[in-house]
């Protein structure tokens, strides 16, 4: 999968900050910066070394995050930033070696991190597929060799955890 370049928008107010092999982006929580972020994510990891076969897991990982937290974590599912009555941040932290990554998407929007860690890790090993929503931590815990949810550092919402190994390492 080819993603067009992704090219700097002057009306989305992001913060970028750029370290050895980090990456950290504090966000409005729109789909518009979501879509901003899978970008420069994909971009960074394959600047930090990250293989090219791991990319893709990479970019699904992080669409999924940041989606979740604009739909769910107080985004409201807000398009742009411009939809939000009050200003509604999300973070994402990711981290990069030549053989492995892990992102942090945090929210603002509560949540009950028991209730996740039921969708990651349903009690009987599959999802409730009479549900109509509830399956994508399932199915992304299957592309990560982990998935954890916690309450969020500054406790208005929560923090998503994804760690991988590339394909191959010890």
């Amino acid at each position: 999968m080819n993603l067009p370049p992704s090219r700097p928008r002057q009306d989305l107010d992001a913060q970028v900050e750029v370290a050895p092999q980090e990456l950290r982006l504090d966000l409005p929580a729109a789909h518009s910066a979501a879509r901003m972020a899978r970008h420069l994510v994909r971009q960074f990891a394959r600047t930090g070394g990250l293989p090219e076969s791991e990319l893709d897991q990479l970019t699904l990982v992080a669409d999924e995050l940041l989606t979740n937290a604009v739909d769910h974590g107080g985004g409201g599912a807000a398009l742009e930033e411009a939809e939000h009555a009050e200003p509604t941040r999300m973070q994402m932290l990711l981290y990069v070696s030549h053989d492995a990554w892990e992102m942090r998407v945090a929210d603002q929007g509560g949540g009950d991190p028991e209730v996740v860690r039921a969708m990651i890790a349903p009690p009987d090993g599959v999802p409730d597929l009479e549900d109509e929503r509830g399956r994508g931590f399932f199915l992304m815990a299957q592309l990560v060799d982990s998935l954890e949810v916690r309450r969020s550092e500054d406790g208005l919402g929560l923090e998503m955890v994804a760690r991988r190994r590339a394909n191959g390492s010890v």
